[in-house]
């Protein structure tokens, strides 16, 4: 009998990817099959996140419930973001952990597992050329890294201190993975790194210079590949070369994610983005200009510290002027180990709740007016997930999320589908041809 392992997996679609690369090495080096019911599992690992204070909480809130139901012999593994900036505080803090695994160290997890109370968080171990075995929660899309780490010194953020120093993945490691996701069915690929758009400034080794233009010219060569996504873009590195290729090439789905973070030019400087106001709302502009059809996303903070009524209407004003089909918007945390942990000049919390209800409410409607024009269209979805009552799900080009009355047999299918009704997160229609 095989042994069983849970994975609950917090945070972005990169924490995501790290779980896949766990499953994938335990599966073929130690024997385990993915379950869904941790009280049922041998190995429960718990993949967390750090960026705000919420998933740190739910954390050892979960670890609790695991403790309390597991089966008695099963270890507990903490991994990811979280685990790398607590490190054995975490066993200190819950002494029934077996083992703490760094967001840099995911390929130890098969080492890691057979030492008790070991904690490996190294934030400087090199993962780029490592090799992991296949596999994927879907086999439609295949989600695959094309760095690691984060150069960048946000005053907000904690990621540079869990993940370390950038380094891009080789492309010829990145375009054997793809070919062998198509090979394997799917038909989409999702590049991941904490800032795409500057791969190849440092690989760890000696390999062709290769920017994220030319990498996405490459991949976008490979036969039954049909789409390209990516994320995240930063601001600053989206140069006219990456919004041409972006806009012409036809395998890359013209949705796009711009973390703005602050439509204040102040704000921005005290968070270190490296980008102005004005920078972002030209580079949507040139974004608009090359491919009107274009849907842009972005993630805002309100109330960092030091922001004024006047910032705040500062974003205001740019979502208004780039309107977001998409936003993920967050009440600012204070991260340990950053630099703004420090600020003293803090924004009251009832301010900074008010700020994020306007600013959402703002968002609603602008999505609403949006959603609005596409009733009667026509869009081509690539249908990748069942969902209740009969319905199956996927995206369009643009990433909007549409579903069809249907069966297993649209998945991993592209189809034709005129929407017949709005809602707010998801649009419903019938598929045409």
């Amino acid at each position: 009998m095989s042994k069983k392992l849970f994975i609950e997996t917090l945070g972005c679609a990169m924490n995501s990817r790290d779980s896949e690369h766990m499953i994938a090495q335990l599966t073929e080096k130690e024997g385990y099959e993915a379950i869904d019911d941790f009280r049922e599992a041998d190995l429960i690992l718990i993949n967390t996140c750090s960026v705000r204070e919420k998933p740190v909480s739910k954390l050892f809130s979960e670890l609790g419930v695991f403790n309390k139901k597991k089966k008695p012999e099963a270890k507990i593994g903490v991994c990811g973001c979280t685990a790398s900036h607590l490190g054995a505080e975490i066993i200190k803090r819950a002494p029934y952990v077996n083992f703490v695994l760094g967001a840099r160290n995911v390929s130890k997890i098969t080492e890691i597992l057979h030492k008790d109370k070991a904690v490996e968080i190294d934030i400087n171990y090199d993962e780029s050329e490592f090799a992991f075995d296949d596999f994927r929660t879907s086999p439609y899309k295949a989600f695959i890294n094309i760095s690691i780490g984060c150069d960048k010194a946000c005053t907000y953020c904690i990621v540079p201190k869990t993940r370390g120093d950038e380094i891009s993945i080789p492309d010829a490691l990145i375009i054997n993975e793809a070919h062998r996701a198509v090979d394997k069915g799917a038909k989409e690929v999702f590049l991941l790194g904490q800032n795409v758009n500057n791969y190849g400034r440092r690989f760890s080794g000696e390999h062709e210079k290769v920017n994220v233009s030319e990498l996405l010219r490459r991949l976008s060569k490979i036969e039954g590949l049909e789409r390209l996504r990516f994320t995240s873009p930063h601001p600053f590195h989206m140069d006219d070369e990456f919004i041409e290729e972006f806009a012409t090439n036809p395998k890359i789905c013209k949705s796009i994610h711009m973390p703005l973070q602050s439509g204040s030019t102040k704000v921005l400087n005290d968070m270190k983005r490296g980008y102005s106001r004005e920078w972002f709302l030209n580079r949507v502009e040139k974004l608009r200009a090359e491919c009107p059809e274009v849907s842009i996303s972005t993630d805002i903070i309100v109330a960092f510290p030091g922001e004024s009524d006047e910032d705040f209407q500062d974003s205001l004003d740019v979502m208004r002027k780039v309107r977001f089909n998409q936003i993920f918007s967050f009440k600012y945390s204070a991260r340990p180990e950053t630099e703004a942990e420090h600020f003293t000049n803090t924004v009251d919390e009832e301010v900074a709740s008010e700020r994020l209800t306007t600013l959402q409410s703002l968002n609603t409607e602008i999505l609403d007016e949006i959603n609005a024009t596409s009733l009667g269209k026509t869009y081509r979805v690539y249908f990748e997930e069942l969902i209740k009552d009969y319905y199956v799900s996927g995206r369009s080009d643009n990433n909007i999320v549409i579903k069809v009355k249907g069966s297993d047999e649209l998945l991993g299918e592209f189809r034709n589908v005129k929407i017949t009704s709005i809602g707010r997160t998801i649009l419903t229609g019938e598929v045409v041809a």
